[in-house]
């Protein structure tokens, strides 16, 4: 997740350089042919392709705001994530009493659920965007594509962290080793049955919470607008230089600028803004479609993660707590 206020215009150019190189070759040579070559038979009228521009932009604000609700839902989901966690460590130092061995168990393996979540909802599917070669080498560089037990040695016994490393779930099994320690207190009379059903309530909304999740990285923003939505928008994008070749001849000759120069310059010039603005556009909503890849503009899980191993190991009155996760380049992940 981004976090400075404003881009820089160096993170800008890292998605944008590539097209504002075509748009600018593009656009010269249509005008290039019509100036200089004298095709004027290529001009068209500009009406048409700006009715298609607005039809365009309507399309590309039904996308982004259906993209941004995945992100905000994605975000809300996290965010019980959170408030569940606190109540999970709250109940179990409540209920569990006289067992600090099993408190600090329960805790660091919620702990690890957390971290094994999250790693598994960065892994790459086959319907992920894919950048340019410099957005993917900040991704690569900043990015998670650990194995989703790496990291755990900390949280969990070497013998319960060697029993994951086959599990098709992680997150799952390590809910389901929760429920299992909890039977175990329920018979050592450590727990009584209200305190079971009551930290088995906890782990239901665990599961639902992690379901939630999964549903929206298992399930790809509908193909036909994302897709169409990048059709049209390059439709009118390649159309548009042929809408603009005498745009401005007519009113520039009107008011005696006899240097033609003047006016293709700033025929390619608006090309290129105009082709920018709505390639930008559609670029925001596709970089939003998947809010757990951990790129750029996403939830930012690891940030989340360490905030409630913080709030969760302070809950158990420990000193040596990790810091927070600071953002890297103004990208807090």
């Amino acid at each position: 997740m981004y976090i400075k206020r404003n881009l820089s215009w160096s993170l800008i150019l890292r998605f944008a350089w590539r097209r504002l190189i075509f748009f600018t070759l593009y656009a010269s040579v249509i005008f290039y042919l019509y100036h200089i070559w004298g095709w004027t038979h290529i001009d068209i009228p500009f009406e048409p392709i700006s009715v298609v521009g607005i039809a365009v932009a309507f399309y590309i604000g039904f996308k982004n705001s259906e993209s941004y609700d995945r992100f905000w839902e994605a975000r809300k989901i996290w965010g019980g994530i959170v408030n569940n966690s606190r109540t999970w460590a709250n109940n179990v130092l409540s209920f569990v009493k006289d067992d600090r061995e099993a408190q600090v168990l329960l805790i660091y393996r919620h702990i690890a659920w957390i971290n094994a979540l999250r790693i598994q909802l960065r892994q790459p599917n086959s319907f992920s965007i894919k950048g340019n070669r410099s957005v993917e080498r900040l991704f690569d560089r900043h990015g998670e594509r650990n194995p989703v037990c790496s990291g755990m040695d900390h949280l969990l016994g070497p013998e319960e962290v060697d029993s994951l490393e086959n599990r098709k779930n992680v997150a799952t099994h390590l809910v389901k080793k929760q429920g299992k320690h909890l039977k175990r207190l329920i018979e050592q009379g450590k727990i009584t049955e209200f305190d079971k059903m009551v930290l088995h309530g906890n782990l239901e909304e665990m599961y639902t919470l992690q379901g939630k999740c999964e549903r929206i990285k298992n399930t790809p923003f509908p193909r036909q607008y994302a897709y169409f939505s990048t059709v049209f928008t390059w439709i009118f994008l390649l159309l548009l230089p042929f809408g603009l070749l005498n745009v401005f001849e007519t009113q520039l000759k009107e008011l005696n600028v006899g240097n033609n120069w003047w006016y293709i310059v700033l025929m390619i010039f608006f090309s290129i803004l105009i082709s920018w603005i709505f390639s930008t556009m559609e670029s925001v909503g596709s970089n939003s479609e998947d809010p757990f890849e951990g790129r750029i503009n996403d939830v930012p899980m690891t940030a989340l993660c360490r905030t409630i191993e913080i709030d969760l190991r302070d809950m158990l009155d420990e000193d040596n707590l990790p810091p927070k996760v600071k953002p890297v380049h103004n990208i807090l992940y």
